[in-house]
């Protein structure tokens, strides 16, 4: 399907969603339109990263990282445009707004602070009303764009594009394809989790006021949307591989401090910091490595969005649950440091597959070329031997001629010695067919004439 079409019609089904929401009485309804809004989020994050990499091919990197740090502008935006509308106290609704996610072991902190001061219902319900208008409504306004972008492309120009970069195919392509998917599964899991859990981390084990565990939770974005800013300029002269590299190993590092240092105030912030930044620049330069090494189509950017969603959907579910049971563990920091691990392990394996030498093209390639220089020089042989022929052929036709001509001019003179001389001189004289052998030319209207013309034309 045409792209621009698809990414059209999911931010169509996006900006429609949004409308309906804040209309909804019936909680089946509001799982409809939220399922509509997701089933389009997905395909956008799926349909974008294609369309950069159809765009762009090998040189896609920064603008893929400026694709996904539009996300993560868009998700610091967001929760301060909801606040500003909702009209209460900026810091606690901030904080709610930014805590995406909350542990089962303790209730929402900013509860009894909101119940303190109640807003009244008709006006917060307003407020919230503006905030999906006003984001519907720019999404709508990106969809037009989109189905004017289609309008303009040429479908066969694109198809003919497309199947021109299939060539480019890895020995290994569905085992890096796989890998990849799990890799994508830990790296946005562990994103996600930490994202959505470390406010209640630092109320509880941290016991930080609810100000400072806000604050905790807007430097991890903070930095994770300033790291995929800067990393649309480190993109043109940094290769993914390295990209990569840097943001696995402070990772590790920053995970390494809040699993087993985090009761230090000072390794809490700096590891927060550090991982936010370290998880910015991983998906984008991931998708821009493994285009280097075989063809990403439609169906291997799924499987990587796939993989992400699974991550982001599963992992934080099982943090949840497994620190309601252990609650004097911290295990957010563990799962922290366990996904870096994993994400480390796997990129060695990736990398060596990636490199692995194409057997199977080298023998195509030597078979083809075996089979060109056979042909080459059969062709070769045969006009060589033609040559040959030719000069054989001529060689003998030349012969022919200087006998004919031996043979006209014999005849010529031995019939006017016959006109001219006595019949007894005549008999004297050799007969033609003595000259000719066996051919059965003879002067006058004798019956081999016919045929003497027929051999002499032969």
């Amino acid at each position: 399907m045409n792209a621009a079409l698809l990414l059209a019609v999911s931010m169509l089904g996006t900006a429609a969603g949004l409308y309906g929401i804040p209309w909804c009485k019936e909680s089946l309804l509001l799982t409809v339109l939220m399922s509509v809004i997701g089933g389009s989020m997905g395909i956008l994050d799926t349909g974008g990263n294609v369309m950069a990499l159809n765009t762009w091919g090998s040189e896609a990197g920064p603008h893929m990282q400026a694709l996904h740090f539009s996300f993560a502008a868009g998700a610091f935006l967001a929760p301060i445009l909801a606040t500003v509308d909702s009209g209460g106290s900026k810091s606690e609704e901030l904080a709610r707004a930014e805590k995406t996610n909350q542990s089962v072991l303790t209730p929402v902190p900013t509860a009894s602070a909101a119940s303190t001061t109640p807003a009244p219902r008709d006006h917060q319900d307003g407020n919230f009303l503006w905030s999906y208008i006003i984001i519907g409504t720019y999404i709508l306004f990106i969809s037009v764009f989109f189905f004017v972008l289609y309008s303009k492309t040429n479908s066969a120009r694109d198809k003919s594009k497309a199947s021109a970069q299939k060539g480019k195919r890895a020995k290994h392509h569905w085992p890096l394809i796989g890998l990849m998917f799990v890799f994508f599964l830990f790296y946005v899991g562990a994103e996600v989790t930490y994202g959505s859990y470390v406010y209640t981390y630092a109320v509880v084990f941290a016991e930080m006021t609810e100000s400072e565990a806000a604050a905790l939770n807007s430097v991890f974005w903070g930095a994770f949307a300033v790291c995929r800013g800067a990393a649309i300029f480190g993109a043109a002269f940094l290769a993914p591989v390295t990209m990569i590299i840097m943001s696995l190993v402070c990772s590790v590092a920053s995970s390494s401090a809040l699993a087993f240092f985090a009761h230090f105030r000072a390794s809490l912030w700096a590891g927060t910091a550090v991982y936010g930044a370290s998880m910015a620049t991983i998906f984008p330069s991931g998708i821009s490595w493994i285009e280097q090494y075989t063809v990403i189509e439609g169906k291997s950017a799924s499987l990587f969005v796939v993989g992400a969603a699974l991550g982001e959907m599963c992992i934080p579910v099982a943090v949840g649950y497994l620190q309601g049971r252990f609650h004097d563990i911290p295990v957010v920091m563990y799962t922290a440091f366990a996904t870096s691990v994993m994400t480390v392990l796997l990129f060695p394996v990736m990398y060596k597959l990636a490199n692995a030498p194409q057997d199977s093209d080298s023998e195509v390639v030597s078979e083809s070329e075996t089979r060109k220089a056979l042909l080459s020089n059969s062709r070769l042989t045969e006009d060589e031997e033609d040559e040959e022929e030719v000069r054989a052929w001529n060689d003998a036709d030349f012969e022919v001629i200087e006998m004919n001509d031996k043979l006209k001019n014999s005849l010529t003179d031995t019939s006017l010695r016959i006109s001219g001389d006595s019949p007894a001189e005549a008999s004297l004289q050799p007969h033609p067919d003595d000259i000719l052998g066996d051919a059965p030319v003879v002067a006058g209207g004798s019956p081999g004439r016919q045929n003497g013309n027929v051999d002499w034309e032969k």
